[in-house]
């Protein structure tokens, strides 16, 4: 998953990275790869300084091909948020860190509905099933409230809609993709998924080529 926590040291004023003055740490873990924000062997870690007050962010991630943008309001927290089965990793490295929370960012979880070769049936209506989920670190996470889904047949130069989108439960959305014929989608099935959460909080991420149809 990804782990972002937000610390504050004191009067934040520069944007830049910061190599021991901590603000956010970030580690992020998209649904095929992993993206170590850390220097590799050094023991150091990227951080950023982020002004006190209370504004909204976009923290954008790549890999493997899969593009994923998260927008979120943050601020200095006003008490730390963190379990002690869990502390923050600035805890550790960083003398007086201050209070750490971390960020709510929206992570997508996926039931593509395929069979074992990651494929799915030609021709029809697909089912596949979303569910937006948080850090486990953050006590009172917001409740995702839309979810919307786009497929693609063409390597993403163009997007259509999913024939249906329901709420299922808390969190988890299904949606009906029509698959067009085999020599229609040579290249497979790309998906694109935007959610917003109650807080407003978004994430929109992009798999340019989810699975293939058979």
């Amino acid at each position: 998953m990804m782990t972002e926590a937000r610390k504050e040291t004191g009067p934040m004023k520069a944007t830049a990275p910061s190599r021991w003055r901590r603000t956010v740490n970030l580690a992020a873990l998209t649904a095929v790869g992993v993206l170590a924000v850390a220097g590799c062997g050094s023991g150091d870690v990227i951080t950023y300084d982020l002004p006190a007050q209370s504004a909204r962010y976009s923290f954008e991630t790549e890999t493997n091909g899969v593009k994923t943008v998260w927008e979120y309001m943050s601020d200095r927290p006003a008490k730390p948020d963190t379990p002690t089965s869990q502390p923050c990793i600035a805890d550790a490295i960083v003398k007086d860190p201050g209070k750490c929370r971390p960020e709510p960012l929206i992570f997508l979880r996926y039931d593509l509905g395929l069979e074992l070769d990651n494929t799915a049936k030609t021709g029809g209506l697909h089912p596949i099933t979303v569910t937006g989920y948080y850090q486990d670190r953050l006590s009172k996470p917001p409740t995702v409230t839309e979810l919307r889904v786009e497929a693609s047949v063409d390597g993403g130069k163009t997007w259509q809609p999913a024939i249906t989108t329901r709420a299922a439960a808390q969190n988890t959305f299904t949606a009906q993709i029509e698959h067009p014929k085999r020599d229609q989608a040579p290249g497979g099935v790309g998906l694109r998924i935007t959610a917003t959460d109650s807080a407003g909080d978004t994430v929109k991420q992009t798999i340019p080529k989810a699975y293939q149809l058979r």
